[in-house]
């Protein structure tokens, strides 16, 4: 873990942009090799966050502030939502390569930018009018996390280095994490003076499914390791460096690539539905998406690839 950690969360002032020549070679920046990027007129582009098409119908969406180590402004909390809907809505993407650039997965909130937007509710006396400005900025800012869980396409998370504050807001959001060795975690909102409210308190007992040590790291604040992640159950595997995480999620990511869009996404619909929801409203729910989808073409594909142990290909979705 870093020592002077806190020196890099970005709490002085930035640089300012490298201009249009410098975005571009950022943006066409090859990471370690590992990917090919593939650009097309359908792969949306933001300021905060690299998108790109690794491998077909694989989109790759990268922090990118690598700079601030990916600390999250109001910017990028908007942009969030907005590649997330975008991508939920191309039939292109059948599954998203959540990463980030840089040192650090993120440093979580950037406080310039929160202590800006908070800082408007000061305009006003009166409590009730100071409390819906921070209504406004609260909702902003959960609404670009709950995108992740919004979005049909299946969501895999790699974490490398420090993951923090609303970096865990970001990955308990996505449906399958992994991490790279030198990874950390951290609930830093009590540290901070407040307590997390775009996500973390609502999806991690359900992810880690022990409501004690969640309890305990939420009121501590305190680090844990790659170890104890995945001895939680917070990520699914731990891979030596971010490289090769990428590397062998990516192989993941072409799999379920592979398999039937109608399937895959209602899968991830009827799961996220019932997470929080008794037995038989999940059963109830997923009877009526099925009376539909039963009857699609790629039922019929799946069962004749099965059959004669072939590969087929589906329409997009």
């Amino acid at each position: 873990m870093a020592k002077n950690f806190a020196e890099e969360l970005g709490l002085t002032s930035f640089k300012a942009s490298e201009g249009w020549l410098g975005k571009f070679k950022q943006r066409h920046h090859i990471n370690n090799g590992v990917l090919s990027r593939l650009y097309s007129s359908e792969v949306p582009q933001f300021e905060t966050l690299a998108i790109t098409v690794p491998k077909k119908h694989v989109f790759h969406v990268e922090l990118n502030r690598p700079k601030q180590l990916n600390s999250i402004t109001t910017l990028m909390w908007k942009e969030l939502k907005d590649c997330f809907e975008s991508l939920n809505d191309n039939s292109e993407c059948r599954v998203i390569l959540l990463s980030a650039r840089g040192k650090h997965f993120t440093a979580g909130i950037d406080f310039n930018s929160l202590m800006q937007d908070s800082s408007k509710a000061e305009e006003y006396e009166d409590v009730a009018r100071k409390a819906k400005i921070l209504e406004k900025l609260i909702t902003h800012c959960q609404d670009g996390i709950t995108s992740l869980e919004r979005c049909n396409k299946p969501i895999l998370a790699v974490v490398h280095s420090a993951c923090v504050g609303a970096g865990v807001d970001l990955i308990t959001a996505a449906d399958v994490r992994y991490c790279t060795k030198d990874a950390w975690f951290q609930v830093k909102e009590v540290d901070v003076g407040l307590a997390a409210d775009v996500g973390t308190l609502q999806r991690l007992p359900k992810v880690v499914g022990n409501t004690s040590t969640v309890r305990e790291l939420c009121f501590t604040a305190r680090k844990f390791d790659s170890q104890e992640a995945s001895e939680l159950g917070l990520v699914s595997r731990v891979y030596s460096d971010q490289e090769s995480a990428i590397k062998n999620v990516l192989e993941t990511a072409v799999t379920i690539a592979s398999k039937s869009p109608v399937a895959v996404q209602n899968t991830k619909k009827s799961l996220v539905y019932s997470q929080s929801r008794p037995n038989e409203v999940g059963l109830e729910h997923i009877k009526l998406i099925n009376q539909a989808m039963l009857q699609s073409e790629d039922l019929k594909k799946a069962a004749i690839a099965q059959a004669t142990k072939s590969t087929t290909e589906y329409e997009n979705l």
